[in-house]
């Protein structure tokens, strides 16, 4: 009898986090790996960005030191900088598993509330479940700073108004997917940085993938990546790109097997 097929992938995209992805790699590691958790075994798939720093080392470095039988660690390079975008689409198509899960290195969003995630999607006939800060059960235990919180919102209602994706927060870095599912999604998106997300959830609408946006506890943690100003302009010119691939049918077939 053959080992058993792959239950969970975790995705963490990564970029010179050095400081941190030991420890967050420890904590995932070993919440994945209590008996009894999951309905199988777990990976996490870090994708290293083209750090500058030792974050590909030391990865590399937990994935060799980790008891076996429990989650596997695999590191993926993109060999430059590409964007976060472009690293979760390199994620998620070299994942095994049944499932994926998008966590920021950071896990703002803990691991600890992967059942909130997976409950919609196993029990309820959605393919995609969105944590969220922007619903009324939502738990932000640490607060961003005032200025990036109204950045947030200001950029959440543009994206609704042009959009129409009715979700109240698109951009927290914790969502569990369906991997059969979503694959055409992310073979077609085509947004290499920060406004992915939209992408990814424009085109779930496009393809009649069913959404859910679930409230989960989350603490800001220093050290963002984001440029308050300049990035989410780069978002907000990414997100007319979507909508100008759409209106010429540039994303192509979206359906499961396509």
């Amino acid at each position: 009898m053959g080992p058993r097929p792959t239950f969970l992938s975790v995705v963490i995209p990564a970029y010179n986090e050095a400081g941190r992805i030991r420890d967050s790699l420890r904590q995932a590691a070993a919440w994945l790996s209590v008996p009894g958790r999951l309905d199988g075994p777990a990976e996490i798939v870090v994708v290293d960005d083209g750090s500058t720093d030792a974050t590909a080392t030391l990865v590399e470095q937990e994935a060799a030191s980790l008891p076996a039988g429990g989650s596997a660690v695999r590191l993926l390079r993109n060999g430059a900088n590409r964007g976060k975008g472009y690293s979760i689409k390199h994620g998620v198509l070299l994942a095994t598993g049944e499932f994926v899960l998008l966590s920021d290195a950071d896990f703002s969003t803990p691991i600890e509330e992967l059942p909130r995630l997976m409950e919609p999607v196993r029990r309820e006939g959605c393919d995609i479940a969105i944590g969220s800060r922007g619903l009324v059960e939502s738990r932000v235990e640490v607060r961003q700073p005032i200025w990036r919180e109204t950045m947030g919102r200001i950029f959440n209602r543009i994206v609704r108004a042009a959009t129409r994706l009715p979700y109240r927060d698109t951009q927290c870095g914790f969502k569990l997917m369906r991997r059969q599912a979503v694959l055409p999604l992310f073979r077609a998106a085509r947004i290499e940085r920060f406004a992915y997300d939209v992408e990814i959830l424009y085109l779930a609408r496009l393809a009649g993938i069913a959404v859910r946006e679930v409230p989960v506890t989350w603490r800001d943690v220093p050290g963002s990546k984001v440029h308050p100003v300049r990035d989410a302009l780069l978002m907000l010119r990414d997100v007319g790109r979507i909508l100008w691939r759409d209106r010429r049918s540039r994303y192509g077939r979206l359906a499961p097997g396509a």
